[in-house]
């Protein structure tokens, strides 16, 4: 049987990270081809595209990262936590150690996790393209006036929304920004994008959930001069009154290795405390 050919890709600016890499290199060898080591945010060679594994060693920004930098490859993502919530990236590296041969037998299953494509491309100053994983974000900016955003899908308008901006994102990003602004937590394996206004300047402006098969097109009727289109809250660009941006669903998805023993609903419960009793794991007075 060949050996299975593993991409690690890594967050350089980590404390410990390059460390536990290169500590790990060697047993890592042992059981694959080891194809490269790399920043996650970098331009990969074809070769290293190649891989049957991506490793990622970081946070789940690095993951993040990793996920925009393989978008379209289809290699699978597995992430192991050296940050702070570990909430992608959920194998620590004792776990990692514990499970990589499972792994590279195809004995883990892998979750597909649906991604987005945007693009901002009628903008003379401002020509944008990106996969995103989490969401895709538009925030007012310096000098800090409301602004305007105009949001259809299939040429029918969703709504016109005035206050500090908007997040579009996926199932996976719902527990990220989204939630922050009060948008609802979807699971991470359906197929659906939700629509969430930031600081909306009307009471009948709520998160809306709609369906990935068709682009939404946003039109910036009005912006200011620092407004930003964020993705995944690592790449930017900034917009122009007028300017269009189109969200569309990645025609390749995300895979993610499967923790075998945390379920989405555990890692909600034991990373964000979600669903919990007030006095869970306290003494009631």
């Amino acid at each position: 049987m060949d050996r299975q050919r593993v991409l690690i890709l890594k967050n350089p600016r980590k404390p410990g990270v390059s460390e536990q890499v290169e500590a790990l290199r060697p047993w890592v060898e042992e059981r694959c081809e080891l194809l490269a080591i790399a920043p996650a945010h970098e331009r990969l060679s074809p070769a290293a595209r190649k891989a049957d594994l991506c490793v990622v060693f970081g946070g789940d920004g690095t993951l993040l990262s990793a996920a925009r930098t393989l978008a379209g490859t289809g290699i699978p993502l597995l992430g192991v936590n050296l940050g702070k919530l570990g909430f992608l990236a959920d194998f620590t590296v004792e776990e990692f150690r514990t499970h990589l041969d499972a792994v590279l037998a195809g004995d883990l299953p892998t979750a597909e996790r649906m991604m987005l494509e945007v693009s901002v491309t009628d903008c003379p100053r401002h020509h944008f393209h990106s996969p995103a994983a989490n969401d895709v974000a538009i925030s007012a900016g310096a000098p800090f006036r409301m602004i305007d955003l105009l949001v259809e899908q299939d040429g029918s308008q969703i709504a016109q929304y005035l206050g500090d901006g908007l997040v579009v994102c996926t199932p996976t990003g719902s527990t990220g920004y989204n939630m922050s602004v009060g948008g609802p937590i979807l699971h991470p394996a359906l197929q659906a994008i939700t629509i969430a206004p930031v600081a909306p300047h009307t009471l009948s402006m709520r998160p809306i959930v709609v369906t990935p098969d068709r682009a939404i097109r946003i039109t910036a009727s009005r912006v200011n001069e620092g407004t930003a289109l964020i993705v995944d809250g690592q790449v930017f660009t900034g917009l122009c009154d007028g300017d269009t941006i189109t969200v569309r669903r990645a025609d390749t998805p995300l895979r993610i290795v499967s923790h075998p023993n945390r379920a989405f609903f555990d890692t909600l419960t034991s990373k964000l405390q979600w669903g919990r009793s007030p006095h869970h794991g306290g003494n009631r007075q």
